[in-house]
């Protein structure tokens, strides 16, 4: 019996301790005047939050409605903690926030307190435990939820597809993939930081964030969305700084692609009739310029946003609100560049990458036969998911694949930045863990699973490089790297002062003599960045007012690996000794027969003695110690004379020139060594007269 007694005691108790305390004046008879100042807050609460929900699932965001209801809760909260009405309503609140997993204790308290204090609580319930991973248990939710559920409206398409999430979240979760995600906290604030865009080297990152900006808050005291940007030291990101320049406004500016030289940005903004559209801004100099708004063809009369450039500069990828403003975005694609004044074709919906859900932000891969994209839809396990395609020949994409967990989870995982080699990506991620809100985080590809090479290899160091062999443990995504690409950056400047030179540079393909692409190097660092295909010969010339040009040669075979050249070039100055080697000159072995590889190098010597008609120069050749002096003195004469000839067949008056064979006596490398050999045969010119 005193055990009968006891259990029953303890059952009170807990029942007590559950017990759902409504906001009536009856149960705060002690405690009059307080109750009375509570529950104006709950009530006025209520106002908001009834506002919120009737936008949760129409385009326009909630978000605000819910946080101003937080305001008016969290006092409310103060006096009465044990409302199961009020525990519910505060969840709510958190679950359209981008702080989600703030919800999870609310709604687990509303749940316990009354089992029937919503007709939503059901669907709610099964949310929370989706969030969790609990999604056996989140299914049990849904399917009561949508038993019970006799609304006529649309609503239950939800509910499905929340069921059709835990059931990939079951399988996708059981297969993890071969990769880390780490949370960056040097680029992530208790505020939403998200939409990072990285560069090729990965090396210099742009992204968003809501943080205190010194412009006014909102009046629920958030912050106007601004770019920031930070750089890769030592393998630590620095502190990131507003972007420099007018691309920044009191409105929400959210970056969207960097273009792959990092010259150009897509970035979406709200216009003047509150809609969102897709602008572009430069970098010129050390400042980016005021963003410049596509024309109708793309920007419409609906919202357009997260952009990506395409591989090739000829199209733009998109996200634009479906007809109707309620059922989320589709993924678009604009017609081909027509013009060059910014004109586009009219876009088409890429039905492939598009669900009835939301889809976008989305990366375009510079192989140009991959996109990774995010998306509500497809057998996303909760919230958005980042999924990867490849284009079809003839049209059209792949099925979308889920790129898995731990890279996506029951939260909202979206936009997606790799590095060019294919080993890191960064995206972003409102899951728990981080400083609040959407967070910056790192994803590292593991790479092809490798066996120990002995048995008896250290078993955590193993359980590191090969997991544990686990049945389920075999999932595998491999993210397209540019391995076919070499990546050629540096800097432009001056040989004597060692200034940035801000300088034209021109990439040709040796064999056909066309060039290949044309830009200018920052005007404030004389940084460049450009990527090179594999299968072709590159002639590559540097031209800035003023100085010598400086060129580079590149022969990147087919099926060659991914490369980084980083090199800082040195531009000299046209005054009298000045020398520069002309590298993309090429002859035959033993021969001075002028190969026609040569053609668009010896053809920027002639514009420069044109551009500079009372220019003199001595062309000279040079060989390595490799055979006889006299030999080499021969051959190095006759390699000048015909570079001297080729000039004159376009023009080139011969008493500006100079032909001069030096053999190998004016080396500038070692000939120890086939590298200082190659550097020391070479056709160089000298300045003599200007």
């Amino acid at each position: 019996m005193k055990k009968f007694i006891s259990v029953l005691a303890f059952s009170f108790s807990f029942l007590s301790i559950a017990q759902d305390i409504e906001f009536k004046s009856a149960n705060f008879k002690d405690n009059k005047d307080e109750f009375k100042v509570a529950n104006e807050q709950f009530e006025l609460g209520t106002e908001q939050w009834e506002l919120g929900n009737a936008e949760v699932f129409v385009v326009r965001s909630p978000q605000n409605f819910y946080l101003k209801a937080l305001e008016y809760f969290d006092k409310a909260y103060a006096f009465n903690p044990n409302s199961a009405d009020l525990n519910f309503k505060i969840g709510v609140c958190h679950m359209y926030s981008t702080d989600k997993y703030k919800a999870i204790p609310y709604i687990k308290e509303a749940h316990k307190r009354n089992p029937l204090v919503d007709p939503f609580i059901n669907y709610y319930m099964g949310l929370v435990n989706q969030l969790e991973g609990n999604f056996k248990e989140a299914l049990t939710f849904f399917t009561t939820f949508e038993t019970e559920y006799k609304k006529a409206d649309d609503f239950i398409k939800f509910v499905k597809q929340r069921k059709s999430e835990c059931e990939a979240g079951i399988e996708i979760s059981a297969i993890p993939i071969r990769a880390w995600v780490d949370h960056v906290p040097e680029l992530s604030s208790k505020y939403d930081d998200y939409a990072p865009s990285v560069s090729m080297d990965g090396e210099e990152i742009i992204f968003t964030s809501n943080r205190p900006n010194g412009h006014p808050p909102n009046e629920v005291g958030v912050y106007d969305a601004d770019i920031y940007a930070s750089t890769l030291v030592k393998g630590v990101w620095q502190a990131p700084k507003a972007l420099e320049g007018t691309i920044n406004s009191l409105n929400d500016d959210v970056s969207n692609n960097l273009y792959y030289d990092g010259t150009r940005l897509l970035m979406s903004r709200q216009n003047a009739e509150g809609n969102s559209d897709i602008y572009e801004s430069f970098l010129k100099g050390a400042n980016w310029t005021d963003p410049i708004s596509f024309s109708r063809d793309i920007n419409h009369s609906s919202n357009e946003r997260f952009a990506s450039y395409s591989y090739n500069d000829r199209s733009i990828y998109f996200s634009k609100d479906k007809p109707g403003g309620n059922n989320g975005y589709d993924i678009m694609v604009s017609g081909v560049k027509i013009r060059k004044d910014r004109s586009w074709g009219l876009p088409v919906q890429e039905i492939d990458l598009s669900t009835k859900f939301n889809d976008g932000p989305i990366y375009m891969h510079p192989d140009g036969k991959t996109v990774y994209f995010a998306s509500e839809g497809f057998n996303s396990m909760g919230g958005y998911d980042i999924f990867y395609a490849k284009k079809i020949k003839g049209g059209g994409w792949t099925k979308p694949v889920n790129m898995g967990a731990p890279i996506n989870t029951p939260y909202d995982d979206y936009f997606f930045a790799a590095t060019v080699n294919g080993k890191f990506a960064y995206i972003s991620s409102n899951r728990a863990g981080g400083k609040g809100g959407f967070d910056i985080y790192k994803v590292t590809f593991w790479g092809d699973e490798k066996t120990p090479l002995y048995a008896t290899e250290d078993y955590l160091l193993a359980s590191v490089a090969k997991p544990i062999q686990d049945p389920e443990l075999v999932g595998e995504v491999k993210v397209t790297s540019m391995a076919n690409l070499t990546v050629f950056k540096g800097a432009t400047i001056d040989a004597i002062t060692k200034k940035p030179i801000e300088a034209i540079i021109e990439i040709t393909d040796n064999l056909t003599g066309k060039v290949v692409e044309t830009f200018t190097t920052n005007s404030a660092t004389g940084k460049f960045l450009l990527s090179l295909a594999s299968g072709a010969n590159y002639g590559i010339a540097v031209k800035a007012d003023g100085y010598l040009f400086h060129s580079e040669n590149f022969d990147i075979p087919d099926g060659s690996a991914y490369n980084l050249v980083n090199k800082t070039i040195e531009l000299k100055n046209i005054k009298i000794g000045s020398k520069i080697a002309l590298r993309n000159v090429f002859f035959d072995t033993g021969r001075s027969d002028i190969r026609s590889e040569s053609n668009a190098e010896l053809d920027r010597l002639v514009q420069l003695l044109k551009d500079v008609p009372s220019l003199k120069i001595e062309l000279s050749g040079h060989t390595d110690n490799t055979g006889s002096a006299q030999n080499n003195i021969q051959l190095s004469q006759d390699r000048a004379n015909a570079v001297v000839n080729y000039l004159v067949s376009k023009g080139i008056s011969k008493d500006r020139l100079v032909a001069k064979g030096y053999g190998s006596d004016r080396p500038v490398d070692s000939n120890a060594t086939s590298e200082g050999r190659q550097n020391n045969r070479r056709t160089e010119f000298e300045i003599t007269g200007n």
